[in-house]
């Protein structure tokens, strides 16, 4: 059985394909250059798909945030018909692709997330909007992890997010396998630093479900347990949590460590947590002493190794 392919979602402007109501595009560089070398882009461009052609007149949400109105500025057409029909087929069509996550365009009326522009009657917008495509998108697969291309600029949540899409696609992977009891323990298992870098307490609850695996359904279990898993997984990772997760592992091996080592790597970690080097440090010492030490549980946590180490995440966090 070959593996899945990760696929990631994706405003079709985003990859520089001009979509854009005013015929432009929004093309992001790290998207296309970097991240696009490890996942296969699905574009969509709701707007597009509707037939509502390149250029068109700019449209804006309008009336309530739960139920807004697509409606063209100038001429007052009303769109929202169109493009949730389209949306809902387009939704069909991107369940068969097995998706591992999404990118949106930031601020869209179709696309954005979060802290889009919706006007009232009076036309005096606020900034509570979510776009029509994005918020059918997110209600039918609530799973997924998604993010905002303007988002990725932030060190942290461009690390968060893509961190995300990877273990999410592990979890797609293990769901297609069959998630036996024994599968879902390993697969917790080899999860459990990354999680703890994300909620101390949240591991903890996982590991508890994770106990119960053999007096549990293996389906119900792994509902209960995927969607936790990617709920914790959102939650920040921050310096203090990392820097316990360290000290953590240290403890695997600090007594096959000499005085000197043990002072050098305690001194890197405390480094890490004074803000003078980033997290790739400690983590670089840490696995060359898994390998000397042959630690075979910790040579596979995920944790190490979340992400390819190409795209250099864990250089900026």
């Amino acid at each position: 059985m070959t593996a899945l392919t990760l696929r990631l979602g994706i405003s079709r402007c985003l990859l520089g394909d001009e979509v854009r109501f005013d015929g432009g595009h929004k093309r992001d560089g790290f998207l296309t250059d970097v991240l696009g070398q490890y996942v296969e882009w699905v574009s969509v461009c709701p707007e597009v798909e509707a037939g509502l052609g390149t250029p068109r007149e700019a449209m804006r949400l309008v009336g309530d945030a739960h139920h807004p109105r697509l409606v063209t500025i100038k001429s007052g057409t009303d769109h929202t018909g169109t493009v949730k029909k389209k949306t809902e087929n387009r939704l069909k069509e991107l369940e068969e692709l097995d998706l591992s996550g999404y990118v949106f365009k930031k601020g869209s009326p179709s696309c954005g997330i979060e802290r889009v522009r919706i006007y009232n009657e009076q036309g005096i917008p606020n900034r509570n909007g979510v776009g029509l495509f994005a918020r059918a998108f997110m209600e039918h697969f609530p799973l997924i992890p998604i993010e905002e291309e303007g988002r990725l600029c932030d060190a942290p949540l461009r690390e968060n997010f893509i961190e995300r899409v990877f273990c999410y696609h592990r979890w797609q992977d293990l769901m297609r396998k069959g998630a036996t009891a024994k599968r879902l323990v390993q697969f917790h298992t080899i999860h459990k630093y990354l999680l703890l870098s994300h909620s101390p307490q949240q591991s903890q609850v996982l590991g508890q479900l994770i106990g119960q695996a053999t007096q549990c359904p293996p389906k119900e279990l792994a509902s209960r347990y995927g969607e936790l898993f990617m709920k914790t997984l959102a939650m920040k990772a921050t310096v203090r949590k990392h820097v316990n997760v360290l000290q953590h592992i240290l403890g695997y091996f600090k007594n096959q460590l000499g005085p000197q080592e043990k002072t050098e790597l305690l001194a890197v970690i405390s480094d890490y947590h004074r803000g003078l080097t980033p997290l790739v440090v400690p983590l670089t010492l840490i696995k060359h002493y898994i390998q000397i030490f042959d630690v075979c549980y910790m040579r596979d946590q995920v944790y190490l190794n979340p992400h390819p180490k190409e795209l250099m995440l864990r250089n900026h966090v």
